[in-house]
């Protein structure tokens, strides 16, 4: 059973953390059970809510983990939004880090979204919701490549450039998930913002969007 889908409207503060509580048991147990061996039941059950509700906030039960994907998705693309001009991708994301600590409660949501990306290798419909989170990012980041490049956000070099930087961000946390993850692989702060600067900078180098590489 699923409804129409998640609101389209801006959601209230209320209706958001609402969701989010929801997204948050739903990738426990996506993680724990499987995706499989875990139904909209359980999920409302363990978030304390009614089915119903659960069928209210999200088109399925998959769909369930867009919330905790997009909050550190999203808040890299809000970071990016916030780059001056005259700043290395790699000082900017360096020095937001480290302004900007993560609280416990964003630490153990990185996680979660760690293991749904690490799982949308083996489960399509997962795959789903993080292409779809991804989707939306690409479109948050067009007027951030617009600005940059002094351009309309309908020019097609923009949206070119905002699909190309998003992919390279998509593969890098994919790839920094499943190595996590599957191959116990450490990685510091440090190193994936290099990564995640190389890759866009690689991917948009036509547009000079990312700057210079860094020596």
């Amino acid at each position: 059973m699923s409804s129409d889908g998640p609101p389209t409207a801006p959601l209230s503060p209320r209706l958001a953390r609402a969701r989010m509580a929801v997204s948050r048991h739903a990738a426990a147990l996506f993680w724990e059970r499987g995706v499989a061996a875990t139904s909209g039941d359980d999920i409302a059950e363990a978030a304390g809510v009614s089915p119903r509700s659960v069928w209210r906030y999200f088109r399925s039960k998959e769909s369930c983990v867009e919330p905790l994907l997009a909050a550190s998705v999203y808040r890299f693309m809000a970071a990016l939004d916030r780059w001056p001009l005259g700043s290395s991708l790699e000082e900017f994301l360096l020095a937001e880090l480290s302004d900007d600590p993560s609280s416990p409660e964003q630490i153990e949501d990185d996680l979660s979204a760690l293991r749904m990306i690490a799982l949308a290798a083996t489960e399509p419909a997962i795959r789903s919701a993080w292409l779809m989170v991804c989707d939306e990012a690409e479109r948050q980041l067009v007027t951030v490549v617009a600005r940059r490049l002094d351009l309309t956000t309908t020019n097609p070099q923009v949206r070119v450039c905002a699909a190309a930087a998003t992919a390279a961000v998509r593969v890098v946390n994919e790839d920094i998930s499943i190595a996590a993850l599957r191959d116990h692989q450490q990685f510091t702060a440090a190193e994936v913002i290099h990564r995640l600067a190389d890759a866009v900078r690689a991917s948009t180098a036509e547009t000079g969007f990312a700057g210079p590489a860094r020596s």
